[in-house]
């Protein structure tokens, strides 16, 4: 299980006592790593009753090419390169950055999909 509250460390390496002891609001998941594949989505509950969409796999993006103003649907070929980590290429993990292959051209990623449930990108020259 993830955890993301404070460490028990101090910045100098010292020992923090807590008053407390760890939170549920205070737990973490694994990242969604959206992979190209056809579409599979996965609903979680979040706090405050809201819902988060995780995308695990899709095989669509909407592509908005800047010189028209326009956005079209592609479909997604590969992940071409990927600056979150090397090893995403090969697997065709796609998150913010990376940038795709689509049937229109190269296109750039510019929200997250593991959190919003859909790729967004920006058409590369």
């Amino acid at each position: 299980m993830r955890w993301q509250g404070n460490s028990k460390r101090k910045s100098t390496s010292g020992r923090l006592i807590r008053a407390r002891g760890k939170r549920k609001f205070e737990i973490g998941r694994d990242a969604a790593e959206t992979h190209a594949g056809k579409n599979i989505k996965k609903v979680i509950k979040c706090f405050g009753g809201n819902k988060k969409y995780r995308l695990l796999q899709t095989d669509t993006v909407n592509v908005t090419d800047k010189k028209n103003n326009t956005t079209r649907k592609a479909t997604i070929e590969t992940v071409t390169e990927n600056q979150a980590n090397q090893y995403y290429v090969r697997r065709d993990v796609m998150t913010k950055g990376a940038v795709i292959k689509t049937s229109i051209g190269q296109a750039k990623v510019t929200n997250k999909p593991g959190q919003d449930g859909i790729v967004n990108a920006v058409l590369v020259e």
